[in-house]
């Protein structure tokens, strides 16, 4: 259930202000052609929608917290922890959901790309219509 301070609520507004995120990171990106904004929108999508599992330790020996989190924080911990296997597993989930996303990007621009215009001679459709005929104003 969606209470206060529950872990729920928080990876639903964590994910509805990363929708948000996204929305700018698209149209911050109008300037490229559409296939580079979207595998780079969802390339972003990914580093910021992929999960990875953590483990901390507690302050009675030798039990420890699990969970989960947005693998960006916990390869960022990892390297303010200097901790080399948090770090490995973090940047893997991490460089995956950034393929997984781009790869997703890709595909809605293939699915959605404009068709192929038939090669028409210009000339040859030239000579096919006719020039309209001028109609004179008529007032009433």
């Amino acid at each position: 259930m969606l209470f206060a301070d529950s872990m729920s609520l928080l990876w639903l507004s964590y994910y509805g202000l990363s929708l948000l995120v996204i929305v700018a990171v698209y149209f911050a990106f109008t300037f490229l052609p559409r296939l580079p904004r979207l595998f780079l929108t969802w390339a972003i999508a990914g580093a910021i929608w992929a999960p990875a599992g953590f483990r901390l330790p507690l302050i009675e020996e030798g039990e420890f917290y699990t969970g989960w989190a947005p693998a960006a924080m916990v390869a960022a911990v990892g390297v303010l922890e200097n901790n080399g296997a948090v770090l490995r597993g973090g940047l893997m989930w991490l460089v995956l959901g950034m393929a997984l996303g781009a790869l997703v990007g890709v595909a809605l621009w293939w699915w959605r790309r404009p068709s192929e215009p038939d090669d028409i001679d210009q000339e040859t459709e030239a000579d096919d219509e006719q020039p309209p005929r001028r109609r004179e104003p008529v007032i009433g």
